[in-house]
């Protein structure tokens, strides 16, 4: 790794950060011995400012461009969310049935019929080229556990470095 900024961040395909770099995993550093690398980060990405600075920690990270309402060190976003009935889009679950009596006990081209032919609940089904008819809106309950799904993208797991030494950056 030929003579990196200081501080700059790499993406690695290695399990481990080669010599002068550190994996972006949020580790506490003492600001007296990294005194150059503090001089960049400060507290962005944590520490108390007089004795200790973290690490950006991009571990299960995406990366974004900052912006003055997201300034670096900004995190947002979760791994999983639970969605709520408002947060989905407006529709329905119709059951249609047919209004003429049941005379089938097998769904091969039927509908559900409204009454049973001869109070056999047996025959369920008539023909499907009868009326058919929606059932009442509250006759399909609600369905769902309010349990959270992954909301992570496609990826490919790669470590995110930073040179804890190299060349200072200049502004200019």
């Amino acid at each position: 790794m030929a003579n990196p900024y200081l501080g700059e961040i790499r993406l690695l395909p290695y399990a481990w950060p080669p010599k002068g770099w550190m994996l972006c995993q949020g580790q506490t550093l003492a600001i007296n011995s990294n005194q150059a690398l503090f001089s960049l980060l400060g507290i962005t990405y944590g520490g108390n400012g007089s004795t200790t600075f973290q690490l950006p920690d991009l571990r299960g990270r995406s990366i974004r461009h900052a912006t003055p309402d997201e300034p670096p060190g900004t995190v947002g976003g979760q791994e999983s969310v639970t969605l709520m009935s408002g947060q989905m889009p407006q529709h329905g679950h119709n059951l249609m049935a047919s209004t003429g009596n049941g005379n089938s006990a097998t769904f091969a081209d039927a509908a559900v019929a409204c009454a049973v032919a001869g109070g056999n609940p047996v025959n369920l089904y008539a023909d499907a080229a009868s009326p058919l008819q929606a059932l009442a809106p509250d006759s399909v309950s609600a369905q769902g556990a309010s349990q959270p799904h992954d909301n992570c993208q496609p990826s490919l797991v790669m470590n995110y470095c930073i040179a804890i030494s190299g060349i200072f950056p200049s502004r200019n």
